[in-house]
């Protein structure tokens, strides 16, 4: 199917006007959720309310929504109205953004390029749904890297597929939900320009013969004898074909033409872009290493260069030295760490030495090889991305029901067994060791034997981890050749990274689309959550100084925004030095305290 048929088949006006109203419920709600916008209530129903929101001109939203817990709404999209002179159906996000922009204080060329981004995610979302229409794919059926390109992007941030720096073709070349395979080019760059890490148990000699094999070694080996250079002194990475083309050529083009990068040939192995869109896995031999590459596109909150690739290995060292010599990590959870065990980082000339430079221009050329989950499943464990637990697929079924279905269990009992696997590997680091993942639905491997959750694989440790600034005798032997970048957090932005990574981020979706279509009350998801921390803490009771230093149950905690640090705080804004902060504003009732009172039904 050439490009002209596919975009005419997913821009269709019913469609279109589909996946614009559900963009603009998600809009409302979540704008709701970070106070961007505070409608008043005009009528209280028994299970909703309906909301107004009066803007300038004389312009009214009118829609119904569902009050949740953590402070959260669900608008129901059929009951969304405008009026500017008539009421009409409301169902145009770029003309919401255009009527509220003046009054939450957006600036003009934040709402410009806001608009693209909602454009860009908007043209996906309609080929997701003709592709999801066409193809009515059973997800019980796809491996893991076929399962990935089923997801729909961030479930809290409204413009994420906003992709800045992709064009129509780029789109359909690598998006994840798209689904085509790639292979790298591979390029020689300068060991004295460079530096490679990897675990003490992984040289370079060793990790490029596994990755190339030894007859493309030896043919990049002999491209690089023919131009009169030393192999032994040049490091072979891949490149993504959309970075070389359109930053690596023009930006490095010195380089190039010295000789300190040289491009060689295409690899053989073929690979499947994950949710992150710059992490790939290797379907030519699924137990190879995933490969993670630079691709300096402006997406969800930064751009998606890569920093940092060689201070992954220390950290997957020190993370995987913890869950070796810990019994309960090791034996009761048989935790998988996905290891980032080897990276290289190409150093610009100028722009890594220029004082203040933005962050995007030091991170684009490097490589991170991480681990497959496959070298470490079984036969009969089969692992999903946690995203998957929100996914609706076609028929409008989600995929953990057909889960749960398969596994013969009650879905009480199925939440029962996916609490008690993700929450105590991820409770027993931060409150024994006082170390974080980030574990949103992206980072996060649920294995499952017989379609029930039997354990946990946690990656992306570079980004996503973070240690207390407490001085706990357990981070004494934190690598001091990555402290510098790691000074420690207070105890309540360590709790964040459960609380917005795990709870707000996937469990609020997750709780509320089970009450929506199983009537399984949200009250009761929350306390199945508190229960499995309490007996977590029940296990271990000589730990309970960390459990109050850590205190996950608290009434409250800071509400961290992700729309909001697009909108008014960050804006579009890229001359920062450092990848911007995610904002905050105002407070978030807890409901693991919430519930704490109510018996599980």
């Amino acid at each position: 199917m050439n490009h002209r048929e596919i975009l005419n088949r997913a821009l269709q006006p019913q469609r279109w006007q589909l996946v614009c109203k559900t963009l603009l419920a998600k809009m409302i709600s979540e704008f709701m959720y970070e106070e961007i916008i505070t409608p008043e209530i005009v009528e209280k129903h028994e299970n909703h309310a309906l909301y107004q929101l009066s803007l300038p001109q004389g312009i009214i939203y009118r829609f119904e929504a569902k009050h949740r817990l953590f402070n959260s709404y669900r608008a129901i999209p059929d009951s969304m109205q405008r009026r500017d002179s008539d009421w009409l159906p409301a169902t145009n996000p770029f003309q919401f953004i255009l009527d509220i922009s003046e009054t939450i204080g957006m600036s003009a060329t934040t709402t410009a390029h806001f608009l693209k981004e909602i454009s860009n995610t908007l043209l996906a979302d309609a080929h997701i749904h003709a592709d999801k229409e066409r193809r009515k794919t059973n997800l019980l059926n796809l491996d893991y890297a076929h399962l990935e390109g089923e997801m729909e992007g961030h479930p809290w941030i409204t413009f994420n597929k906003g992709r800045i720096g992709f064009n129509y073709n780029d789109y359909l070349a690598y998006a994840p939900e798209r689904k085509q395979e790639v292979s790298f080019l591979w390029i020689a760059v300068s060991q004295d320009r460079a530096k490679f890490n990897a675990v003490s148990s992984l040289d370079y000699s060793t990790l490029i013969k596994q990755e190339l094999g030894d007859k493309t070694l030896a043919e990049f080996q002999s491209l690089l004898t023919l131009q009169g250079v030393n192999p032994e002194k040049y490091y072979f990475i891949p490149v993504h074909e959309w970075q070389w083309k359109n930053n690596l050529v023009s930006m490095f083009s010195e380089d190039i033409a010295i000789g300190a990068i040289i491009p060689l040939d295409i690899s053989q192995d073929r690979y499947l872009p994950q949710q992150s869109i710059r992490t790939f896995l290797n379907i030519s031999h699924s137990q190879k290493r995933n490969v993670k590459l630079p691709i300096s596109i402006l997406n969800t909150s930064v751009y998606r260069g890569l920093p940092g690739a060689v201070l992954a290995p220390y950290m997957t060292e020190w993370l995987k030295e913890i869950c070796d010599k810990d019994a309960f990590l090791r034996d009761e959870c048989r935790l998988i760490l996905i290891g980032e065990v080897a990276g290289v980082q190409y150093f610009h000339p100028y722009y890594m030495n220029l004082v203040g430079a933005p962050y995007q221009y030091r991170e684009m050329l490097a490589c991170i090889w991480r681990e497959s989950v496959f070298s470490f499943t079984e036969p009969e464990e089969k692992p999903i991305t946690l995203a998957s637990l929100v996914h609706i697929d076609n028929n409008d079924k989600l995929f953990i029901s057909q889960l749960v279905a398969q596994s013969g269990l009650s879905l009480e009992t199925w939440l029962e067994r996916l609490f008690s696997v993700i929450l105590p590997p991820l409770l027993h680091y931060l409150y024994r060791y006082g170390t974080v993942f980030s574990p949103h639905g992206e980072n996060v491997i649920l294995v499952l034997k017989d379609n029930v959750p039997h354990r946990l694989a946690i990656k992306d440790f570079l980004d996503d981890v973070n240690i207390s600034n407490h001085p706990l005798p357990e981070l004494e032997s934190f690598p001091a050749a990555i402290k510098q970048f790691f000074p420690g957090e207070p105890s309540e932005k360590l709790c964040q990274y459960i609380w917005a990574g795990l709870f707000i981020c996937h469990f609020r979706y997750l709780s509320d689309l089970l009450e929506t279509h199983h009537h399984y009350p949200e009250s009761s998801f929350w306390k199945q959550v508190r229960q499995a921390i309490l007996n977590y803490q029940s296990r271990f009771p000589e730990m309970r100084s960390r459990f109050d230093m850590f205190d996950l149950l608290t009434p409250s905690f800071t509400k961290l925004c992700l729309n909001r640090n697009r909108l008014l705080t960050q804006g579009y804004a890229d001359e920062s030095t450092n990848r911007p902060a995610t904002a905050a504003f105002g407070k978030v009732s807890n409901a693991l305290h919430e519930v704490a009172d109510i018996p599980i039904s």
